[in-house]
């Protein structure tokens, strides 16, 4: 565990989406450095079992983050927001309700950090996405490239929504003198992730169809597209480590140096099962970016941060974590037990 030091001792910190994947190992961080931490969620898909190990360390409140008067009440007394709070799902639902994705996230964000603003809490932490990145970025991606052409066409509306709150964050550091920070998180997997199989990412997606021994198993896309996944409980470390060490509108990068092609992704998964389906790479379907891997030198040297989990034992340790919650569920085609 990353050592922080004093600085969450002294403060009391609000977690958005705090019940979710990224935000309940978050929440666990920060209750183990001493924080006093409050969670806001709706709990749409973020889950009070998630926040089991310190529910009795913690403030919960299960609220609608798109009212502007419920963004204010859990900010009250706040001096940290974590805005980890947002509509996500994978690539084909994205691709297909651009404009809810992009309208949910924006709305959430503005109605965030005014909320921040007007209880002058001293941090804030925009959480971005790599998906604000175009099609045709550098490898590995530096975090300048941010703002070039249009976001990957897949994730069009949601990409343009998390640059919308670069941008919100920007501006309010510049009028209002407030302290923020901003992440670009790239792949993220772990225990606590969404298995649900309409919405679910491609390492949650795989992980629950090859539970069910599905033969053949269908990928989308060729299976040479790439991706630089990084562990849940790094993704929390290197957010946390953001908003203190660095709290400029700079955004910066938080992932993985090792890339790996989705191909042999799924033959690390398959043999986490010790399962061999026959692998069907569908390419008449959406695969994203043809290579997606970030540029962490400004995590290293802003936040002395770099990811720590590989990704075989990461897979592992997610699978581990999938079949004990599958054990106690009947259908893995609808969202998890809350």
């Amino acid at each position: 565990m990353i050592k922080m030091g004093g600085f969450w001792e002294e403060n009391r910190v609000l977690v958005t989406g705090g019940g979710g994947f990224i935000g309940s190992h978050l929440v666990e961080l920060l209750v183990r450095q001493g924080a006093k931490v409050r969670v806001a969620d709706d709990f749409s898909r973020g889950s009070m079992n998630n926040l089991s190990s310190c529910l009795d360390q913690i403030e919960v409140e299960k609220t609608d983050l798109k009212d502007p008067a419920a963004c204010r009440l859990v900010c009250r007394d706040i001096d940290v927001v974590l805005g980890l709070a947002g509509r996500v799902a994978g690539i084909q639902f994205n691709q297909s309700h651009s404009a809810e994705m992009f309208y949910s996230n924006s709305r959430i964000s503005l109605n965030m950090l005014e909320a921040a603003r007007q209880v002058d809490a001293k941090r804030y932490l925009v959480v971005s996405s790599a998906c604000v990145y175009r099609r045709a970025c550098s490898i590995p991606t530096p975090e300048e490239e941010g703002f070039l052409d249009n976001p990957e066409p897949t994730n069009w509306g949601y990409g343009w929504a998390k640059r919308f709150a670069e941008i919100q964050g920007m501006a309010y550091a510049s009028q209002y003198g407030m302290k923020v920070g901003i992440v670009r998180p790239y792949n993220a997997y772990g225990p606590r992730d969404y298995f649900a199989l309409d919405e679910a990412h491609v390492i949650p997606s795989l992980i629950a169809r090859v539970a069910e021994k599905t033969d053949p198993l269908v990928v989308w896309g060729s299976g040479k597209q790439t991706r630089s996944f990084i562990y849940a409980k790094d993704v929390a470390s290197g957010m946390a480590l953001a908003i203190e060490k660095h709290p400029s509108p700079e955004p910066i990068n938080i992932g993985s140096d090792e890339e790996v092609e989705i191909r042999d992704l799924v033959e690390v998964i398959c043999q986490a099962f010790k399962f061999r389906p026959r692998i069907v790479f569908d390419t008449t379907r959406p695969e994203g970016n043809q290579r997606r891997k970030p540029d962490v030198s400004k995590a290293r040297t802003l936040l002395n941060f770099s990811s720590t989990t590989r990704l075989s034992r990461g897979i592992d340790e997610t699978v581990e974590w999938f079949m004990n919650v599958h054990r106690r569920s009947n259908n893995l085609n609808a969202p998890l037990p809350r």
